[in-house]
């Protein structure tokens, strides 16, 4: 069984408690018109190009693949480029392999830091997570950043395993949340209340995106689902205007379907009147 993740990210400090070393796995069943890791989306590996220092001599994509709007590049674009610009993304891990390369940084995550399964969505590779995870218990403190949209049976596996997560939670409204998303919000919410009955540590986080999810209404019905699930702290990740750099790289275009030259609403006052704090991160 191997993995593939496309980046490895030391020293971070955002990614859960303490210094950590997060993990991001390739793969995610959601297509948020907001995201921010194209290069995440797909299970496989995939070619990618930096634009910086491109001559625009073209080679790449003469190369290259066409599927509609998208290019797919080729070992041959790889081959081609006078710069060397592009490269896969997307490297092959056996479990073991993978935790004996995080286990050597056991030293800094003495006073309280460890590993964190990001992505993409971790849960898209079910089988490669567990098996770390697994192999990492009882050596480093694990934790999952997810969108809590997988099967829930798996999620509660999951729990046997990672001491703590941080669980997104976007659009309350099921049919905005399809629109948005691609997918239904019954299994995040399901996968949610579960986690919240386990007694597992971990951190509720709320992505504002301009007109989509920071809305009165969904910070109001999300406010309110904290509140009836004994929720005090959330943290809010503000929407990044430079989200859509990446794609020009995957060989996509960025096609948000809102507005993102509005400026997100943080509508601190809402959490306040259901007792939550919040963090803007």
């Amino acid at each position: 069984m191997k993995g593939t993740v496309f980046s490895i990210e030391e020293f971070s400090v955002y990614d859960g408690p303490g210094i950590r070393t997060s993990v991001f796995l390739k793969g995610c069943p959601l297509r948020c018109s907001w995201c921010h890791n194209p290069e995440g989306q797909h299970k496989e590996p995939e070619i990618v190009r930096s634009p910086n220092g491109c001559l625009m001599c073209g080679k790449c994509e003469e190369y290259a693949e066409k599927d509609g709007d998208v290019l797919r590049y080729t070992t041959e674009s790889i081959n081609n480029c006078p710069r060397n610009l592009l490269r896969l993304c997307g490297t092959r891990y056996e479990p073991d392999e993978l935790c004996q390369k995080l286990l050597k940084n056991k030293i800094f995550f003495e006073k309280g830091g460890g590993v964190t399964f990001s992505g993409g969505e971790p849960f898209c590779q079910t089988q490669f997570l567990f098996e770390c995870l697994e192999i990492l218990k009882g050596k480093l403190h694990t934790a999952i950043q997810t969108c809590g949209y997988c099967d829930p049976e798996v999620f509660k596996k999951s729990l046997e395993l990672c001491d703590y997560y941080l669980f997104d939670l976007k659009i309350m409204d099921d049919k905005e949340h399809v629109r948005h998303t691609g997918v239904s919000n019954a299994k995040i919410h399901k996968n949610f209340a579960a986690l919240c009955d386990s007694g597992k540590d971990f951190v509720v986080r709320i992505p504002l995106i301009p007109t989509v999810t920071d809305t009165e209404e969904n910070i109001k019905r999300i406010a309110l689902f904290l509140e009836k699930h004994g929720i005090k702290y959330a943290e809010l990740l503000p929407y990044n205007k430079m989200a859509g750099g990446k794609y020009a790289m995957t060989g996509r275009k960025y096609t948000p379907d809102f507005d993102e030259t509005v400026e997100v609403v943080i509508r601190k006052e809402i959490f306040d009147r259901y007792g939550i704090e919040i963090k803007v991160l």
